[in-house]
């Protein structure tokens, strides 16, 4: 007989779950460890990276990797992003893929389309201004 156990659900992993929802940026792990820690100073790193490795691993939270760190998104719906070549910003794109045939379409030689993941690169507003500043 096969038992499944129910997750436990601890203050930690509630806050940080509520703090990747409520959040419109996409902070890395260490971002996530610093907000944890101000609202529960005694919260580990190690906590913090277990949770979020859970969360990913069930498909709770996406996690993106951009110039050697990964940023975690719990909007796990259908959508692209943006990704600074310099700064490693990541930046929700929304409209843009639904317009594009394959997606309306959803069905390809090969088989059905059942989710996607775009990722963009370019160099955010910013970092535009920053080197024309510099010109």
């Amino acid at each position: 007989m096969i038992t499944i156990m129910k997750e436990r659900i601890t203050p930690q992993k509630t806050f940080i779950i509520s703090y990747l929802r409520n959040v419109k940026t996409h902070p890395t792990a260490e971002e996530v460890y610093e907000a944890a820690k101000r609202s529960m100073p005694k919260i580990s790193r190690g906590t913090v990276y277990r949770i979020l490795g859970e969360l990913k691993k069930r498909g709770d939270i996406k996690a993106i990797l951009t110039k050697g760190f990964v940023h975690f998104d719990a909007d796990t719906s259908p959508h692209s992003h943006f990704i600074c070549e310099a700064c490693g910003k990541v930046i929700d794109v929304s409209g843009i893929c639904s317009k594009c045939g394959i997606l309306k379409n959803k069905k390809l030689k090969v088989g059905k389309i059942n989710y996607y993941n775009i990722h963009f690169y370019g160099k955010c507003k910013n970092c535009m201004l920053r080197l024309q500043k510099r010109t």
